[in-house]
């Protein structure tokens, strides 16, 4: 029975630290680095400069993204290409990016 318990609590911090790994600045940051570089393979060439993120040097969770409304669906779709690949809270927090970034082009329409 203790066998099991060990187990179980050994997989739960496994879990545990899995999920905090992937909401660390350093993971979110390699992300977006990857996310915009393939966003910005994918826009044609009068696009590229205007894709950017920027990390915050104070609040290293917070990322200022700087991108043409243009180039919002190259992003979106890189985002999707790589969220399989991602730990589940780094995907949690692109699935939040793309939300927030659609409102805006929403807000845009308007």
């Amino acid at each position: 029975m203790k066998e099991i318990t060990d187990v179980m609590l050994g997989k739960m911090a496994s879990d545990i630290a899995g999920l905090k790994d992937g909401l660390d600045p350093e993971n979110i940051a390699f992300w977006y680095k990857k996310v915009i570089a393939e966003a910005k393979e994918m826009a044609p060439p009068w696009l590229v400069d205007k894709i950017n993120v920027k990390q915050d040097p104070i609040l290293y969770l917070k990322f200022n993204l700087d991108i043409s409304k243009r180039a919002v669906r190259y992003l979106m779709m890189a985002i999707t290409n790589n969220a399989d690949n991602m730990p589940y809270t780094t995907r949690l927090y692109f699935l939040k990016v793309q939300e927030i970034v659609s409102q805006e082009m929403d807000k845009s329409l308007v």
